[in-house]
């Protein structure tokens, strides 16, 4: 999950109503869902991380503060649960790339930096919270193929297109074009975790990447000379319950 900063908002005043905040948001944190992490073009939602829908948190329907960009799916599935902020991890306060292992198998877990810093509970509460635990999909078609159609097959596809673009870069070292056009398919498909995962090993491509993703270089979560996740997340907002990992 990829680590982001929103920033201070760009007025004074609650947002009303609610979604004239989404293109400051693309602009700062880009066109992908900030859970799933996939690039989405058009219905990209605003998304309330303490829900709208609960009265509890009716005051916070206009807050810079309380906004994400979530796709259908996320949304749906995080609907109207009570989000406890102390109990989850999120990518606007958090390391969250430091909290979460991206498998080639298209799974999602809690990293072992999650474990060490005793925020399992909050990584799983998190992925559960957005469906991002769920197991791959598959459906028939009229001539009895299997079809996954899930968010589990898109990582799947993701991982195979990474993997392809890592061994082009292994084998043309020093292609700064090669390197450029790495990133534009990164940006193109999402999934910034599963791309810095398979080129975890190369600094520069990894550097380029987390630069290429609007919001990510200034959420201070990556070291400049390592492109190490930086851990606790330095949460410069001081956004309530930050800082977890």
């Amino acid at each position: 999950m990829r680590p982001v900063r929103r920033g201070k908002s760009p007025q004074a005043m609650d947002f009303d109503p609610y979604d004239a905040a989404k293109p400051f948001l693309i602009s700062r944190l880009g066109s992908y869902c900030s859970y799933c992490e996939r690039r989405i073009a058009t219905q990209l939602a605003v998304e309330h991380i303490q829900p709208k829908g609960l009265p509890a948190y009716s005051h916070l329907i206009g807050r810079w503060d309380n906004y994400l960009l979530a796709c259908v799916n996320c949304n749906s599935t995080k609907k109207d649960k009570d989000v406890v902020l102390a109990d989850v991890l999120l990518p606007d306060r958090d390391n969250t790339f430091a909290a979460f292992e991206y498998r080639q198998d298209g799974s999602i877990v809690p990293s072992a930096e999650a474990k060490a810093a005793g925020v399992e509970k909050a990584a799983r509460h998190t992925l559960s919270l957005t469906g991002l635990d769920k197991k791959i999909s598959v459906a028939l078609d009229e001539n009895g193929k299997q079809i996954a159609i899930d968010r589990v097959k898109q990582r799947l596809d993701v991982w195979a297109i990474a993997e392809d673009a890592k061994q082009d870069v292994d084998t043309n070292p020093g292609n700064d074009a090669l390197l450029r056009s790495v990133v534009s398919a990164a940006k193109g498909h999402g999934f910034f975790s599963i791309w810095l995962a398979v080129f975890r090993d190369n600094v520069e491509m990894c550097n380029r990447l987390i630069d290429a993703f609007e919001g990510t270089r200034d959420s201070l979560c990556f070291a400049p000379d390592s492109a190490l996740p930086v851990s606790p997340a330095p949460n410069l907002d001081h956004l309530p319950e930050g800082g977890k990992i």
